[in-house]
């Protein structure tokens, strides 16, 4: 199904209003604006009509419309996605899924809470902290992404070390398919061998086979102590030989370990607002630990010892641990602005990518030396989890250059980069998905039976192509 070539008659825009009625469909340009563009302005969009469902049966009466009139249709949760996917480019009409925002159930003994797909992430936090449970995606945007953009994305984040990403915290789905049937798979069960585990089907799909409306989330006993570093380190080699240390020390109690290179507290420092240089003297690199156990004594012990034996064996400069829940705020606010802070600095080429954690260090300096090449003067910001291998491969302009021509380089950057990601058996693409800006390197980049096997689903299930048509697939 082509992207919508020609505007919705009078009747047929009515018909869908009718649906979610006039109060809850955007038509306006000026209150649509918010839902039109992405969050760093590459992406701008256009629909008819924003479709605002309160429930389950009106996103299925409008998919089932959509389907029966060949409308093709954009679901988007939050709006924080950074690679198009949430955005009709070609006039498509628009689903947002905010207003299905209650948590419907949370099960402490079975460690479970059930939300729909517009609630948003920090809201689940902290829903599951008022029970003394702990739902751990932790991302920067956590303030206003949902759970349902999560989830279509597989979102990652800086605790997915130690519980893993999106995917793995979830134990049942309720999605509404392309035609208007509604899958009901919210269940709690851990263990559930009845066939194909369809849930995984539809969390990185991106809505591009149906839309979650609801899941059942995975909760964890509360951590009673928190202990937080930000450790110096002179290279990316020896804050991989940290990990390990660190690691094989605190076993699961190491819940983050985030790699930042000294342009990325430059940056932060020079435009954010109360931060400060948590060290005295400036490092090359820098690495945030964070230790979480269910015990209420021995990990500040246990991180200390940890630190001590890393300053013994050369592989930390200095190091500070956190004093106080402010203090180790303070470490977080710096990490959270680094994205931010490049806006300030002209353009900024972002790539989000992922290889086996043994090659990170290989893999920044190569990335670094392809880039500096390719575009004397550019500067690169590498930065995130090296615990998994996730590294936000930035490349900010030169300092003066021309910011229109510097962004027309983003293809050859992302070529130069990637390249390196693949000879080292990594992925284009580690949590923020394919959407539009990484579509086209797919046939490049996947194996041709896998790419083969996800155009076939999108048939089977979407075979009018009416669901977020030209993105992923």
């Amino acid at each position: 199904m082509p992207p919508l070539s020609a505007p919705l008659s009078p009747e047929t825009l009515a018909r869908f209003v009718a649906i979610v009625g006039e109060r809850h469909a955007v038509t306006e340009p000026a209150e649509q604006a918010a839902y039109l563009e992405e969050p760093r302005g590459l992406y701008h969009g256009a629909t008819p009509v924003v479709l605002r469902p309160g429930s389950t049966a009106e996103v299925a009466a409008i998919l089932r419309l959509a389907t029966e009139l060949g409308v093709p249709v954009v679901p988007q949760g939050g709006n924080t996605g950074l690679v198009g996917g949430q955005i009709p480019h070609d006039g498509e009409i628009l689903l947002s899924l905010k207003r299905l925002d209650r948590i419907r159930e949370i099960d402490s003994a079975s460690s479970t809470m059930t939300a729909e797909a517009g609630v948003v992430l920090q809201a689940a936090q902290q829903a599951a902290a008022a029970v003394d449970r702990l739902f751990p995606l932790s991302l920067g945007a956590e303030g206003s992404c949902t759970i349902g953009g999560n989830l279509s994305t597989n979102a990652g984040g800086t605790a997915a070390l130690a519980y893993g990403v999106a995917r793995d915290l979830v134990l049942g789905l309720e999605v509404v398919l392309p035609d208007g049937r509604v899958w009901h798979g919210l269940n709690k069960l851990k263990k559930d061998n009845t066939g194909y585990d369809l849930k995984h089907l539809f969390m990185g799909a991106e809505g591009t086979l149906g839309v979650i409306t609801a899941a059942v989330l995975k909760l964890f006993p509360a951590p009673k102590s928190v202990e937080t570093a930000f450790v110096a380190v002179e290279t990316p080699e020896a804050a991989l030989a940290l990990f390990g240390l660190v690691q094989g020390r605190a076993g699961g109690s190491l819940t983050s370990f985030e790699l930042m290179a000294r342009i990325c507290l430059d940056m932060a420092l020079r435009h954010g607002t109360n931060l400060r240089d948590p060290l005295t003297t400036p490092s090359p690199w820098y690495v945030l630990i964070e230790f979480s156990s269910g015990a209420s004594e021995g990990l500040r012990d246990l991180l200390e010892e940890t630190l001590g034996l890393a300053l013994e064996q050369d592989l930390v400069t200095d190091a500070v641990m956190a004093e106080s829940l402010e203090h180790r705020a303070a470490f977080w606010r710096l990490r959270e602005f680094v994205s931010d802070a490049q806006r300030y600095e002209g353009g900024s080429i972002k790539q989000d990518v992922s290889v086996p954690v043994a090659a990170v260090p290989d893999f920044i300096r190569a990335a670094s030396e392809a880039v500096t090449t390719l575009i004397p003067g550019c500067r690169p910001v590498p930065f995130g989890h090296l615990g998994d291998g996730n590294i936000h491969f930035n490349v900010s302009q030169p300092v003066g250059a021309d910011k229109a021509a510097f962004l027309a380089r983003w293809d050859a950057i992302s070529d130069a980069v990637f390249a390196e990601v693949l000879s080292r058996g990594g992925s284009i693409s580690a949590e923020h998905g394919i959407g539009v800006m990484k579509r086209d390197y797919l046939p490049r980049i996947k194996d041709p039976v896998a790419l083969d096997l996800m155009r076939t689903f999108k048939a089977a299930l979407d075979p009018a192509g009416i669901l977020n048509p030209g993105k992923v697939v």
